[in-house]
């Protein structure tokens, strides 16, 4: 039981913490004593600003996301050279042990 993993991704932490967000100030505003029309007025500027939140964070995720996947590419570049080039040295060292035999 101690031996578990709890992985939280980015965008789960952000999804998770923009919900609470909202949640928590829509029922801050709905139980504030204010008139209705003061409430809805609070409302639409609190939906307008985390709306604006929430595009800012998908394009921050959006750039992570892109430079993830730069990371990949580079990364597989790097090991297909790699494997590449093992694969080379085992078949020449494969040719001279074999002309060694012979």
């Amino acid at each position: 039981m101690g031996d578990q993993n709890h992985n939280c991704s980015g965008l789960g932490v952000s999804i998770a913490f923009v919900s609470g967000a909202m949640l928590g100030a829509m029922a801050a505003i709905l139980y504030a004593p204010h008139s209705g029309e003061e409430t809805r007025r609070a409302i639409k500027g609190y939906a307008r600003r985390t709306e604006e939140d929430v595009l800012e964070k998908a394009k921050e995720i959006r750039t992570d996301i892109s430079h993830t996947m730069e990371e990949a590419k580079r990364y597989l570049k790097e090991t297909e050279a790699t494997i590449a080039a093992a694969l080379t040295a085992g078949k020449e060292a494969f040719k001279k042990e074999r002309a060694d035999r012979a």
